[in-house]
């Protein structure tokens, strides 16, 4: 559904596209248990509202790439000023979500202190990108002349990439101190 349907037809086919993505928590909970219980589902929305910023981060300066080939991501379809904005948001709304399980359940101490500083780095990243010129392209006056030497669309980029690659270590980061803390010896920090 999402490659041959949502991919090529909405700038919201992450977000919509996104919850597929974000089940496997709650089908192997639900393999393992015969149940699915809230702390499932939490998992569940972290994944997916990590995934928006994430994904539109690459997009951010991927934006050529997905323009030629006619796909029309959030920069694509609505401009780089926007996804940025939309980032934010997400970013916003994700790393409280993600600190959840640590404040209420399934986590623990390793989690929450996990959560709080790697979030606290998502956040810097996400708002430094906001700030950025990520995804712009010069305008016709900086794209000639002395101008055009002083806009360089990878440097410009730098935020994008370093969210991006953030992105991948903290949900990493989130999941293993889960998975440490179910080691022998460890459950209930």
């Amino acid at each position: 559904l999402y490659t041959l349907v949502l991919k090529r037809r909405t700038p919201q086919n992450i977000v919509i596209g996104g919850a597929a993505g974000a089940f496997p928590p709650v089908i192997g909970w639900a393999a393992a248990t015969g149940d699915a219980p809230w702390q499932a589902w939490l998992l569940f929305a972290i994944i997916f509202l990590w995934t928006p910023p994430h994904s539109w981060a690459l997009a951010l300066y991927s934006a050529g790439d997905y323009a030629k080939a006619g796909i029309p991501m959030m920069p694509v379809a609505r401009g780089a000023r926007s996804t940025r904005l939309q980032i934010l948001i997400y970013s916003l709304i994700f790393v409280p979500v993600a600190v959840l399980p640590g404040l209420i359940g399934p986590g623990g101490l390793i989690y929450l202190v996990t959560a709080l500083l790697g979030g606290a780095g998502f956040l810097f990243l996400a708002v430094r990108l906001w700030r950025s010129r990520a995804g712009d392209q010069p305008d016709k006056a900086e794209a000639v002349g002395r101008e055009a030497a002083l806009y360089d669309v990878r440097t410009e980029a730098r935020p994008a990439r370093n969210l991006f690659a953030f992105s991948i270590l903290y949900l990493l980061a989130l999941f293993a101190a889960l998975l440490i803390e179910q080691l022998p010896g460890l459950g209930g920090l």
